[in-house]
């Protein structure tokens, strides 16, 4: 019973439904199209129409307008290594001259004015501690004092900087100290890095390199203490209240606020060395802050210390260990060495994050390897933990009972924890899993780069544009491609993450010569080293980009800082715009004359694809009215009474049926495109109404209505008057709503925002061929498409093969 109201509910709907007139009343019902237009549909909305990225956070400045036109443009050739480090290390020691100069007139020891942190930490601000993003730093030091306050006898170098004065601090940068020591085993390298001092006046002034190229970096001698003045504290003066003292305020002092161990981050093993707090200090202000300084890899900051080139590599894709070993036997001569422990070493554990530690070995941590030595067969590594103690526990460690007193006396080893063991190779591949490898350039090496922007698709392929390279002479070669390092403008890095890759290829053959190996956490360059012969070379890049939600564009972190941050949002800005600058093209008068003429072309074409989409528009509404009008009229007349003359009935029935199926098909059949209508039926009419022959040469044929074209009689277009201003900068949005289109603003923004990365990249070449030659190449409408990687899973499908 239930079920046959049911139906005849249904069959009355149905028919309601259907007697009702299809007209534009109708809107709400959905679209229909083939898929595949669907699909089509969303990618052009998932990517941006205004593709870009911003180069200046800051006000415009002249020094940054200046940076950016100093970058080479068109062909760079190489410079040696060493010349553009001496021109900076010289640079820094004038800086140090005049800020002398400038204390000793006034009688006052240095304060640094941009980098202030004792006026920062007890101002509250702490902007030399914490980044753009507040609250991401536990960093708590209670004290600020000057070296000549802390210590007794201070010596910025004591029997010169070595492996064994690194202490790390409470700052999560073992990565660096990591680096420290292994830097402390070379002579002379950490002396390259510290280049000017004036212990008295209190100034010091260190040399670091940055995207390519060297920077100094002066500081003033204040440093972060772990407890407040005897006159600030709170709990640490309430127990020595209590004692009686001859003086408790110096006791107090001597205790606390005296020597290497009163210091709150990095300190030197003696009491009274300075130059590691004072170096680290320079690292963290040249980054920003502190914090911006937390977490790293050793072969990154080795590079920002020497200049070198770092190569990562996991333990268990060494291929032949034999010649691994004899790359470890050259450390701290043409290679420096680095090793960690895995991030993956706790996936699966529940206290994720946690401090853990194997045999002594604590994990996710960075160590240094100082030596390595093979004796009687027996390989054997010395390694430092950079926090100065926690050791390895297992054979060959500290007291085992590999150790005699031969042993002892063949590595020169003393038991005792201090962060330093040896371990043997065999344990090293088992326990470390990544290592870093840094390259050491001598003066016969020269380098040559060139920086360029990329915008990044969200399918990963090669990029249509590319780097040229000449070799004019047979030798090494070390090619680099790098991004710009985040950590100097931490908060303003974006809402994407870029990973890098490239390939070779010679002039003339098909197949490429090399590629670079994926990082497997190092994501700021990759490279690859190899030998060449004299010719003409191609670097292919290819860039993957990552959104990450949990930052936001800079746009938007610049309009929540600039209120109330004002001078941190200047200090990082500054270091991004600086950074940027090597994406700012400065165009040649013919460059630019040529990029105007390509432009005024695209947009010609758009403005008349734009233009026969709005007369095709126009003409289905122009029909449209013209049906609803004569519907209309047939209502009317069906309203009227009349008298009607008698006729036989089927006769009459037959007519009423042809004439109900002439007017359905007048009025309500859809507008179609078909080949009978040709472009000569179509007519050009002005906006008087009548069609001049100049009009109609320069008019394109309209889009063709098939056989409604007959109901244009009487339409007019004219562009002055139903086309977009050329000036309006909407044009681009002005667009009425064609072809079923009339619920694209019902979509709007519902898959997020669009997809916008992109990237500054630039390739470095380190070779001894002072004549290479390297330039960046555009992408050409002309160019072909970039063939995949062998290796690639559908390299085999996109190949052509002939028939079977």
């Amino acid at each position: 019973m239930g079920s046959g109201a049911g139906d005849g509910t249904e069959k009355a709907m149905t028919a309601i439904v259907s007697a009702l007139p299809l007209d534009a009343n109708c809107s709400h019902m959905a679209k229909r199209q083939a898929p595949q237009e669907t699909v089509n549909q969303f990618w052009n909305r998932f990517t941006t129409n205004y593709p870009g990225k911003v180069l200046t956070v800051l006000p415009s400045k002249p020094f940054v307008r200046n940076k950016a036109a100093a970058q080479p443009q068109s062909v760079t050739k190489g410079y040696g290594t060493a010349k553009s480090y001496e021109q900076v290390r010289k640079e820094c020691e004038l800086v140090v001259k005049r800020i002398v100069r400038e204390c000793e007139r006034v009688n006052q020891k240095y304060t640094d004015p941009h980098f202030d942190i004792e006026v920062d930490l007890k101002g509250g601000s702490r902007d030399c501690l914490d980044g753009l993003l507040r609250g991401a730093s536990d960093l708590r030091p209670k004290g600020v004092k000057r070296v000549s306050d802390v210590f007794e006898k201070p010596k910025f170098f004591l029997d010169g900087p070595t492996a064994g004065d690194v202490r790390q601090g409470r700052d999560g940068d073992c990565w660096f100290m990591a680096a420290l020591c292994t830097m402390g085993n070379k002579k002379g390298l950490i002396d390259r890095i510290c280049v000017a001092h004036d212990e008295k006046v209190g100034v010091y002034g260190f040399v670091f390199y940055r995207d390519g190229e060297w920077q100094h970096c002066i500081v003033d001698d204040k440093l972060y203490l772990r407890v407040p003045d005897y006159d600030e504290s709170i709990e640490e003066r309430s127990m020595w209240d209590d004692i009686i003292r001859a003086d408790t305020e110096e006791e107090y002092r001597k205790v606390w606020q005296t020597g290497s161990r009163a210091l709150y981050f990095a300190q030197c093993s003696d009491e009274n060395e300075t130059w590691l707090p004072l170096l680290e200090k320079a690292y963290a202000k040249a980054h920003g802050d502190y914090s911006a300084i937390e977490g790293g890899f050793v072969g990154e900051a080795i590079e920002d210390l020497t200049g070198g080139v770092t190569t990562e590599l996991m333990s268990s894709s060494v291929l032949d260990k034999e010649k691994f070993w004899q790359e470890l036997m050259s450390v701290n001569d043409e290679f420096l060495f680095g090793c960690w422990t895995g991030i993956y070493s706790d996936w699966l554990h529940p206290l994720k994050g946690e401090y853990r530690e194997q045999k002594g070995i604590v994990q996710n941590h960075a160590y240094s390897i100082m030596d390595a030595k093979e004796i009687d067969g027996v390989r054997l590594l010395r390694l430092r933990n950079p926090w100065g103690e926690k050791e390895w526990e297992g054979p060959w460690s500290d007291g085992s009972e590999q150790w005699t007193s031969k042993w002892m006396e063949r590595l020169d080893h003393k038991f005792g924890n201090d962060g330093v063991f040896w371990i043997s190779y065999e344990d090293l591949l088992k326990k470390y899993q990544f290592f870093d490898r840094t390259r050491l350039f001598d003066p016969d090496w020269t380098i040559t780069q060139q920086w360029t922007s990329l915008e990044v698709p969200w399918s990963t392929d090669y990029h249509s544009t590319k780097f040229v390279m000449e070799l004019t002479k047979e030798g090494p070669v070390v090619i680099v491609l790098s991004q710009l390092d985040t950590r100097y403008f931490r908060g303003l890095e974006g809402e994407y993450h870029f990973s890098l890759q490239f390939r070779l290829e010679k002039e003339g053959e098909e197949e490429y010569i090399v590629r670079s190996r994926n990082g497997y956490s190092m994501t700021r360059s990759v490279n690859s080293e190899i030998t060449l012969e004299p010719g003409r070379y191609t670097i292919l890049v290819k860039v993957t980009a990552r959104r990450c939600g949990c930052q936001g564009p800079p746009e938007e972190v610049i309009k929540k800082n600039a209120p109330n941050r004002r001078e941190k949002l200047i200090q990082i800005g500054l270091l991004y715009d600086l950074a940027h600058a090597k994406a700012v093209v400065t165009e040649t008068e013919e460059e630019k004359n040529a990029r105007k003429e390509r432009e005024k072309c695209k947009q010609k074409a758009e403005r008349e694809k734009l233009r026969q989409k709005v007369i095709k528009k126009r003409q289905k509404d122009w029909i449209k009215m013209k049906k609803e009008a004569a519907r209309q009229r047939r209502v009317d007349a069906a309203m009227q009474p009349s008298p009607q003359p008698e006729v036989d009935v089927a006769t009459a029935q037959s007519s009423s049926s042809g004439e109900g199926d002439g007017e359905e098909s007048e009025v309500d059949s859809p507008s179609t495109e078909g080949p009978e209508s040709s472009e000569e039926e179509e007519k050009t009419v002005s906006s008087e109404g009548k069609t001049t022959k100049a009009e109609a040469a320069n008019t394109p044929p309209s889009p063709t209505l098939g056989k409604n074209q007959n109901l244009l009689d009487g339409f007019e277009f004219d562009s002055d008057l139903d086309m977009p201003s050329e000036d309006d900068d909407d044009d681009d949005d002005y667009m009425p709503p064609l072809d079923g289109d009339e619920d694209d603003e019902e979509t709007g923004d519902d898959e997020g925002t669009p997809w916008n990365a992109v990237c500054v990249i630039g390739l470095k070449v380190y070779s001894q061929d002072p004549q290479l030659c390297l330039r960046v190449v555009k992408p050409s409408e002309e160019d072909p498409e970039v063939a995949l990687d062998l290796d690639h899973p559908a390299a085999s499908a996109a190949q052509e093969k002939g028939s079977p």
